[in-house]
Formats: C-alpha cells, structure tokens, sequence
C-alpha cells in the first residue's frame, strides 16, 4: 500500500525484517510521527478501528472478525478496541507464520491489556519524529553510529547553514510539518494542545487543569538539559516535589 509523497523512513527495513521473524510487531511511538503511514508500506490489508464505532463493538463480541484479511493485516490504534491484543495473539498461536498483523497506536493501554503480554508473538519497534536524513536535509554521510561506536574522522561538511538548522530543530521532525512547512508552527501547537487537554488525562484517568500542565509543559522546556541538581529554587522544581495536587 504504496503512499504519494511518502518519505522513507529506518523503520522501514526493520518492520520488514520483524515480519520475516515474528507473527506480530507492535509500532509504538509519539503521535503523528508515522506510524500508521509506514506500517501501510508494509501492509496487505487495513481495519482503522477508529473509523467505525462498530469495530469497537464487534472487538467486544468476535474480535476475530477484525483479523480477517490479506496478510499482513494492519490494525491501527488497536488500543481503542484492546480485546484485539489477545485476538492476535491467539491467531499467531493458531497459524504459526510470521508477519500475519501489525499494530499501531499511540495511546496508553490499559493495565489488563499490559498484563497479557504477546512475548514470542509480538515483537516491538519504537518509532521516533524524523530524522534530518528521513526528511532529506542530511545526505547521511557521516554516520551517528560510527560517531557513537569511536570513529570521529568527520570528511563532510554540512549543506545547512545555521538558521536552517534551528528552524529544523524549532519545526521537529513530524512528518507533515516536514512535507507542508507553512503547518510547521501550528502543528506544533496543536500537538501541545492535544497532551494539555486530553492526552495527559489518560495516563491515569484524572482530569488535570490545562493551565497549569501547560505551565509544567512551559517551565520543563525552559529548563530541559538542566541538571536537577541546580534546579532546587526553580518553578518546576516546586511543582514536582511540593506540589503534588497543583496540576488537579
């Protein structure tokens, strides 16, 4: 399931790779950072849970029903319907091929989902925003890796002037800000919004205020690379240690 305009990412390879092994693999990762889109490049067929709210229903009653389809089969935000998690791994057990399903999602699953674990069956890829090389501003001559494993013999110099790399680093790596770059400032933005009033609520079920997450959001960026140690006297300081109950 070929996109236009799509743009290659690492993970490619190593979804391929996870399928020829396993007969699941689970993307998990940010959201809007391409999941579903690189998942789709590897995909015969496609259930979008969220399309229709009787997927949801229909995962409470027969979640095989969902499964059914040419392999490998994509099952995207499968957290909305979690009885699909066991239904998986039920049919990996049953058929005993690789690459029969991949799961995408973004939000917190619930504890009883965690709790039955597809160890052997599901296999796991942590899918990041792009890279300057994924999105074609890096031509990937120096290697982090080698950087990372001691070879600093740097013979490269670098296509981007300062201000374009700040404008990257400001933009991130999402991958529509990336192909629409006037939606850069105001996909970000609506990426804050989204974790200020609603995705921070989920991680335990109690409703914060959004002014003061968005407080906590401001004073971590301000002071990210800090040490905490220098940080005793600070605003995030007192909100972390002092105050427990402030975000409620």
């Amino acid at each position: 399931m070929d996109a236009i305009g799509y743009y290659p990412r690492i993970c490619d390879s190593v979804l391929r790779n996870k399928l020829k092994l396993t007969g699941a693999v689970l993307i998990v990762g940010a959201k809007w950072c391409g999941k579903t889109e690189t998942a789709l490049q590897a995909a015969s067929s496609v259930l979008f849970i969220q399309e229709d709210p009787q997927h949801k229903e229909a995962a409470k009653m027969m979640p095989s029903l969902l499964l059914e389809g040419e392999t490998p089969r994509l099952i995207d935000e499968w957290q909305d319907a979690p009885e699909v998690w066991d239904a998986v791994r039920h049919a990996v057990d049953r058929r005993r091929k690789p690459g029969q399903f991949i799961l995408t999602g973004s939000a917190t699953p619930r504890d009883e989902v965690k709790a039955h674990t597809g160890i052997g069956r599901i296999s796991r890829i942590l899918m990041r925003p792009m890279s300057l090389f994924e999105s074609k501003e890096s031509s990937g001559i120096v290697s982090l890796r080698d950087l990372f494993d001691g070879n600093h013999e740097i013979e490269a110099v670098s296509q981007l002037d300062i201000p374009r790399i700040a404008h990257s680093i400001c933009r991130g790596g999402w991958p529509s800000a990336v192909i629409f770059p006037e939606a850069g400032g105001a996909l970000a933005r609506e990426y804050t919004d989204l974790i200020v009033e609603e995705d921070i609520n989920r991680v335990d079920g109690v409703e914060r205020n959004p002014n003061r997450v968005r407080l906590l959001l401001r004073s971590l960026a301000r002071n990210i690379s800090t040490l905490l140690t220098r940080l005793h006297n600070t605003d995030i300081f007192t909100i972390f240690v002092h105050g427990k109950n402030r975000f409620t």
